[in-house]
């Protein structure tokens, strides 16, 4: 018997349908082996940085049956994943169940052939990957205790740092600054409607925008005095390339953009549908694709689109540590355009197969149309084509329309909306309708969203593909930051840390320095470079900056308040200081006076005793309940907290929950639900207060009123749309659509 261990049940399951003989698979579960959390246990620096592993709770039963086949086996095969991370979870399932000469196998996508053509060619563990990965989980683990630790003290209890998060928090900081210090500029766009000699319409936009309004009644009064003509029409051939396949980091921004996945959610999704052998491994930065994918691909092309789409193409990694013996991700077989058991899964593959596709076709032929106008020289004798009254600037429309679709065939979402331009000739006179001009101001740079913070890393070379799903997810697990309609900003307590880790580490979160520690890694991975030397250079200096800094004043005030926020107690200054719940604002008397006001200038009342006993722990440690005021209003904790978790809602923020109105799925007698405000980890909700035996849920606040189309409840919208319906299936969804 042949013993062949994976880390997941659904990978073990899938292999097993490929193996004929005495084959047994059976599945790891993820890593069995980690550092223990104690940081003193965990590392032996100077015996050269040596971890000490442990179990990981709850996986001694799977080491044990791992060691019981093992000693039946007459081989055993290591399965786990093509990575450095497979590499290692190889490697402790070897130590930790004390395998004799375990030979390793690679296979980059799960299906009958890979399988087959991996176990007749096993190698021996790669002790270079294995060492790198290692040598990655230790320097974490030092940075990231080092500095938590430093942090504790230093700004509050709870928070912490890390090698890769902390610089990934300081280029949203620098971003969230850029904006504070943005001066907006006013300006003016100018719009006109025409009508053409066929009474089309035509609108055209000014090319110069304003900055000053008296310009701007110049140029309307101008517009509205003469006749016009256009000056112009240019007719451009573009062709529009297609994109590489994906690598990790393009499909997480791909499916963020499209369908607002965050990168975590992708790969777990994009997880699955590898396991189920639906796709090539998902954790690469290669764009390269095997002979045999692009002959299968170039087939699929030709039938289903016409060989006049077909286009074979080679792409250049844009990564210098790019790993070109791995495969971009791609379907294991492009002729299978729809996949996955789940509609995320469903339109993930989409996705992938469609993007693999156009890769390998055809340029996109798109016609540019651009028409100008201007007033005519009626006072010189009439209009000619080509002449204009330049006296403002000319009014211009660009259109465009496909004319040879190409990739765009595969991959349809990618076309964008086409403006037809009226046909319409140089010369030809123009009515004006009307004229108007729409005040604007110049807008800040945006915040970066999931996908342009995963690009942003990766152009700076920041982390790998198998990190940049985890250190999103720290940020928002650690309340570092919030994502606000897709935006990523920075918390109060994102802030304080950042500030505090470029105030006195500036050089271990810089781009350059963790650029720099990922190409050492790099070659240990290689075996050009040794792993204790490498963590003794990077450590040894880092250890005495920490403890440099064990004296640095403590930064419990982030500064002095604004003069008019005084005490609301004793009238003195306040300064700005941080909570659990964010910034607020203390007396500078503290502790002799406890007044204190939230960022807004509001009290904030003192906590008070309710008169109640703590029901988790009164009885045994004496918790009291005690009424305070957080960032979503008051709330009754412990007075044991943090030993005491226990936490409700305080009656006043009870009733301000409630909504009035009843659930649409509970039982209108007998006591039926009524849909309430909650919290959750993606921000405020709506959901039936008997919750979790009906699971009625809808985004936005109900209006009370019922959805004419389908009589779901109406539900608040935007400034715009000010009501909506709040199923999602009916077209009274989107109203400003209904009449398009």
């Amino acid at each position: 018997m042949k013993l062949i261990v994976v880390e997941s049940p659904a990978k073990a399951k899938t292999i097993s349908k490929y193996l004929k003989g005495d084959y047994k698979v059976v599945a790891s579960v993820g890593h069995i082996r980690d550092l223990p959390k104690s940081n003193k246990q965990a590392i032996d620096i100077p015996a050269g940085f040596v971890p000490r592993y442990e179990i990981s709770k709850g996986k001694e039963k799977v080491v044990h049956e791992i060691r019981r086949l093992a000693r039946k086996a007459d081989e055993v095969l290591l399965a786990t994943d093509p990575d450095r991370e497979g590499e290692a979870i190889a490697w402790h399932i070897k130590e930790a169940c004390e395998l004799v000469s375990p030979k390793r196998v690679v296979f980059h996508e799960i299906t009958e052939p890979a399988v087959q053509e991996a176990i007749t060619h096993p190698r021996a563990i790669d002790e270079n990957l294995r060492r790198a990965q290692e040598a990655r989980r230790v320097l974490d683990r030092l940075v990231g205790y080092d500095l938590s630790g430093l942090i504790w003290k230093k700004v509050r209890y709870g928070l912490s740092a890390g090698r890769v998060q902390s610089p990934a928090l300081r280029i949203i900081m620098e971003r969230e600054r850029e904006i504070r210090a943005f001066v907006p500029e006013h300006f003016w766009s100018i719009v006109g409607r025409f009508k053409t000699k066929r009474g089309e319409e035509l609108i055209l936009a000014c090319e110069e925008e304003p900055r000053d309004e008296k310009k701007v009644e110049e140029i309307i009064a101008r517009a509205k005095s003469g006749a016009w003509t256009v000056t112009a029409v240019k007719h451009t051939e573009a062709k529009r390339a297609p994109r590489p396949p994906f690598t990790t980091s393009t499909l997480q921004q791909a499916a963020s953009t499209r369908f607002g996945f965050s990168p975590s959610r992708t790969m777990s999704v994009a997880q699955r549908l590898y396991e189920a052998g639906l796709i090539t491994y998902m954790r690469t930065d290669s764009v390269n694709l095997s002979e045999i994918a692009l002959a299968e691909a170039y087939r699929t092309i030709e039938k289903e689109f016409g060989k006049e789409y077909v286009a074979p193409r080679k792409y250049a990694a844009r990564s210098k540590n790019a790993q070109e013996a791995h495969e971009a991700i791609r379907p294991t077989k492009p002729a299978l355009r729809r996949a996955g058991t789940t509609d995320e899964q469903q339109r993930l593959y989409e996705l992938v197969s469609q993007r693999m596709l156009a890769s390998q076709m055809a340029d996109a032929r798109v016609l540019r149309t651009k028409v100008s106008a201007n007033l005519s020289p009626a006072r010189a004798g009439g209009a000619q084509a080509g002449i204009a009254d330049n006296s403002i600037p000319p009014f211009s429309a660009t259109g465009s329309v496909t004319i040879f679709p190409g990739w765009l065939a595969a991959d349809p979402a990618a076309k964008g909306e086409e403006v037809e331009m009226p046909v319409i000739a140089e010369g030809e006179p123009l009515k004006l309708a009307s004229v108007e001009s729409d005040a604007k101001q110049t807008e800040p740079p945006a915040r970066y969203t999931e996908a342009g913070l995963v690009k942003e890393l990766e152009k700076r070379d920041i982390g790998r593909p198998s990190t940049y799903a985890s250190i999103l997810k720290t940020l928002q697990d650690r309340s570092y930051v919030e994502k606000v309609q897709k935006a990523l900003h920075p918390t109060d307590t994102g802030e304080v840390v950042s500030d505090f880790l470029e105030k006195h580490f500036p050089t271990y979160i810089s781009d350059s320095f963790t650029a720099e520690m990922e190409d050492d890694l790099d070659e240990i991975a290689k075996g050009k470079r040794e792993y204790a030397k490498t963590l003794k250079d990077f450590y040894t200096p880092f250890a005495k900056d920490v403890k440099a800094k064990e004296n640095v004043e403590k930064a419990t005030n982030l500064g002095d308040a604004e003069a008019y926020h005084v005490c609301p107690l004793c009238g003195s200054p306040m300064v700005i200081k941080l909570a659990r719940s964010g910034k607020f604002l203390s007396c500078k008397r503290f502790p002799e006076c406890i007044g204190a006001r939230k960022m807004d200038g509001s009290v904030m009342e003192a906590p008070k005793e309710t008169g109640e006993a703590c029901p988790k722990c009164g009885a045994t440690k004496g918790g009291k309940l005690i009424e305070r005021e957080g960032r979503f209003g008051k709330f009754i904790a412990c007075s044991n907290y943090p030993k005491c978790k226990f936490i409700k809602q305080s009656e006043e923020e009870e009733e301000k929950k409630k909504t009035g109105v009843a659930c649409p799925l509970c039982p209108p007698t007998g006591g039926g639900g009524e849909i309430i405000e909650r919290r959750g980890r993606f921000g405020a909700f709506f959901s039936c207060s008997h919750y979790p035996k009906c699971k009625f849920i809808m985004k936005s606040r109900p209006t009370g009123a019922k959805c004419p189309l389908c009589g779901s409840l109406m539900m608040q919208g935007t400034k715009t749309i000010p009501e909506r319906c709040s199923s999602k299936s009916c077209p009274n969804h989107n109203p400003h659509k209904l009449n398009k």
